[in-house]
């Protein structure tokens, strides 16, 4: 795997094409500009990274997954002097910072490995837009939540409007969490569908629980796993009809590599387990 040094995340190889990747901001792990420019900047760097399969992303704070947004960074944006004095020019200012912080995010979504978020403990506000951006949430039996913005005086504005509604799949609650901004636990975020696994106990249970499917899915096809993951992606935003003529157009030209094949000689009664060629040798620089 490629070499990784951010400053606000722990990176470590957890087995073959797995990557952990962990927030370490202490003492919350709330995110400065600084801390989701880098979160941007990594998720780019890991989606082209052909030795990787699986990412999850976890905490190194046992007791909180994420703070959210650094409140100390968000009031030095608000009351920032340095940008246009007239209102339509900070407007356009803003915006474009409100973009950036965006796409840092979507990063996570964005990129060619699926994604596991193992949240354990507190997880409120930025949390909930970062974890509806993996592909697969798992919570700790501590793990806590809350859609916060509202509570501090603004709409939420960097994912979880357009996201968890999807993921939850029920408009009505969505909007009851996001207006009221009150805290639900980890059994309500499995009933809504917001995480699909409760696993007993904290923080290093939950690692280990998402390290295991992690492992799983690594020991597939990476070109079935990343065409699927964006396939269904697409779906997401498209309709059916549109998505099927995608799929057949992506397929027609994803099962012309040796994958297909090498899984079905692994499926051969008594025949060793597939063993799937990296990305990197079959695309050279991704």
């Amino acid at each position: 795997m490629a070499s990784y040094s951010p400053k606000y995340f722990k990176m470590s190889v957890a087995s073959e094409g797995v990557l952990l990747v962990e927030i370490n901001r202490p003492p919350a792990n709330a995110f400065s500009e600084a801390a989701w420019e880098e979160l941007g900047a990594t998720f780019q760097k890991i989606g082209e990274d052909g030795s990787v399969r699986v990412v999850v992303l976890a905490s190194t704070n046992p007791r909180i997954w994420s703070g959210g947004i650094d409140l100390a960074s968000f009031a030095t944006f608000t009351n920032d002097s340095t940008g246009p004095s007239d209102p339509a020019r900070h407007a356009l200012y803003s915006k474009r910072y409100v973009t950036r912080f965006q796409a840092a995010i979507s990063a996570i979504e964005n990129c060619l490995h699926p994604v596991i978020a193992a949240v354990n403990g507190a997880a409120p506000g930025l949390s909930i837009d970062i974890m509806t951006a993996a592909d697969i949430r798992y919570a700790s039996s501590d793990a806590r939540f809350s859609i916060r913005e509202t509570v501090l005086g603004m709409a939420a504005d960097i994912g979880t409007l357009a996201r968890f509604p999807k993921v939850v799949g029920n408009e009505s609650l969505a909007r009851e969490l996001a207006l009221t901004g009150r805290n639900f636990t980890a059994e309500e975020a499995l009933s809504i569908g917001l995480v699909s696994k409760i696993v007993p106990g904290t923080r290093d249970d939950v690692i280990k629980a998402a390290l295991e499917t992690a492992k799983q899915i690594a020991k597939n096809s990476p070109i079935a796993v990343a065409g699927t993951k964006h396939l269904m992606l697409h779906a997401r935003d498209h309709s059916v009809q549109e998505n099927l003529d995608y799929t057949a157009t992506w397929n027609a030209a994803m099962l012309m590599g040796p994958d297909t094949s090498i899984a079905y000689k692994g499926t051969r009664k008594g025949g060793p387990p597939p063993v799937f060629p990296p990305l990197e040798k079959l695309s050279g620089k991704l």
